[in-house]
């Protein structure tokens, strides 16, 4: 096929970001998305000229004032922490974009979506094209989410779908996926970023016209980005994301962006073979069972709105060789480097010789500076060999001068921590580090450099 070639008049053009080239490439020089650089004078979706049209008598524009909310009730979809994420439940004509890794659930959690939508009353089409209808329907019989107002259709034709849309009459699409659905009116297969953008704004505009909620799944890249064109996360009403670690069966929900609803609100659900299940209060799943054991420090974590309870565990070996190991799981690592360094300079308690393994408990990742406290108390009661009580906690950041600084929504997290029952809680009331470690009776040696003479 002959290539061709760009003329004077007809420069190439970025359907993304409008970037120009005299020559036409596969990748936009200026937002980097692949396959967005046509011919200026190729369709673009944009029209250049406009005549202005009447709008129909009810649609005339009212006031703000004058706008009743009351016809458009959320619906719940019978899922309590899918119901958090979205702020309280599914808005009439909302479009919801579910992104995920491959094999985390999100087909899973949707069918039971759907499902406990169905046993509410309400009538969903769940397209798949990804999977036929039978093997959807296996699934379905393992996790139990039969119903007779639950319709099941496998397609990639968009056009097809909008037919069963028309013939089922839905109160509640889901689309599984985006990526993998081709409408005849774009070019390009399927995933293709002009026919992602084209099937995302068609299902849109369905959804608004008819009032009909509308979930569709994205896939991710390999760096955990949304994948198509940017352009797909704009179109949608609320961007969410299903993540988990395939080695535990905890899985989150949490909301990226929300028109509706607040976008700091986590879901927590528990992935059995049977199916995923709500995790209403989760402060179980990161706690250890049975007696007290030295190394271990429990600290309150945020996710979103959330205060969960996270018990860090340290462990300590003599090493006698010139480089000490440092092995994290769910802390971050630099942290951990910090926070060993402020117990050695500013407590007084060596770690220079000793290996150092720490973890948190259920698979849950600590990012944030809360943690610090927690940290530093399971390394020095580990190193001593001294374990703390069931009802202690610790709060706090620590600085590099050994002083403990306070966390964001501290009240809520000492609120939590008291709900739970724990009657010692250490955070930024303690001055420094030292007095938090000498109030929990942490035998805390004299200062390293102490002992050193001076010159």
């Amino acid at each position: 096929m002959a290539s061709r070639r760009p003329t004077a008049t007809a420069p190439y053009r970025c359907t993304e970001c409008g970037w120009t080239t005299i020559k036409w490439v596969g990748r936009c020089g200026e937002c980097q998305q692949w396959g967005t650089v046509v011919e200026a004078s190729e369709q673009t979706g944009i029209t250049r000229t406009i005549t202005p049209t009447a709008p129909a008598a009810g649609r005339a524009a009212r006031p703000i004032t004058s706008i009743d909310t009351r016809d458009t009730p959320r619906r719940t979809t019978g899922v309590g922490e899918f119901d958090r994420v979205l702020g309280g439940g599914l808005v009439p004509g909302a479009a919801i974009l579910l992104s995920g890794e491959p094999g985390v659930g999100k087909s899973t959690l949707l069918l039971d979506v759907a499902v406990q939508a169905a046993r509410s009353g309400q009538r969903v089409l769940y397209a798949s094209a990804e999977e036929s209808t039978a093997q959807v329907r296996l699934r379905a019989e393992r996790t139990g989410a039969l119903h007779d107002e639950l319709f099941l259709a496998s397609e990639t034709d968009l056009a097809t779908i909008l037919g069963h849309v028309d013939e089922v009459q839905p109160e509640l699409l889901i689309v599984d996926s985006v990526q993998t659905v081709s409408s005849a009116l774009s070019e390009g297969m399927a995933g293709h970023p002009s026919q992602v953008r084209e099937v995302a704004s068609t299902l849109i505009r369905v959804a608004k016209e008819r009032d009909l909620p509308v979930v569709i799944v994205g896939h991710v890249t390999k760096d955990g980005s949304i994948a198509g064109p940017r352009v797909l996360e704009h179109l949608v009403d609320v961007v969410c994301h299903f993540e988990g670690d395939r080695q535990t069966s905890l899985r989150f929900v949490r909301a990226l962006k929300n028109r509706f609803g607040p976008t700091d609100e986590v879901g927590c659900f528990d992935m059995t073979g049977s199916g995923i299940a709500e995790v209403p209060d989760p402060s179980a799943l990161f706690l250890g069972h049975g007696a007290p054991v030295a190394g271990t420090c429990v600290t309150i974590a945020l996710e979103g709105r959330r205060a969960l309870p996270v018990e860090v565990q340290a462990l300590t070996v003599e090493n006698k060789g010139p480089n000490p190991r440092r092995v994290v799981n769910g802390v971050d690592a630099a942290r951990v480097a910090m926070v060993l360094a402020v117990l050695e300079r500013r407590a007084g308690i060596r770690v220079s010789d000793q290996d150092v393994y720490v973890s948190t408990v259920g698979g849950v990742r600590l990012v944030e500076p809360a943690a610090d406290l927690a940290i530093a108390v399971a390394v020095a009661n580990a190193l001593r060999d001294h374990a703390l009580p069931r009802n202690t906690a610790a709060i706090g950041e620590l600085s590099l001068s050994g002083e403990i600084r306070p966390v964001t929504q501290a009240a809520q997290r000492r609120a939590e921590a008291e709900r739970l029952g724990y009657r010692t809680i250490v955070d930024s009331s303690s001055s420094s580090l030292r007095a938090a470690l000498d109030r929990l009776r942490v035998d805390v040696q004299p200062r390293v450099d102490d002992d050193i003479p001076a010159f």
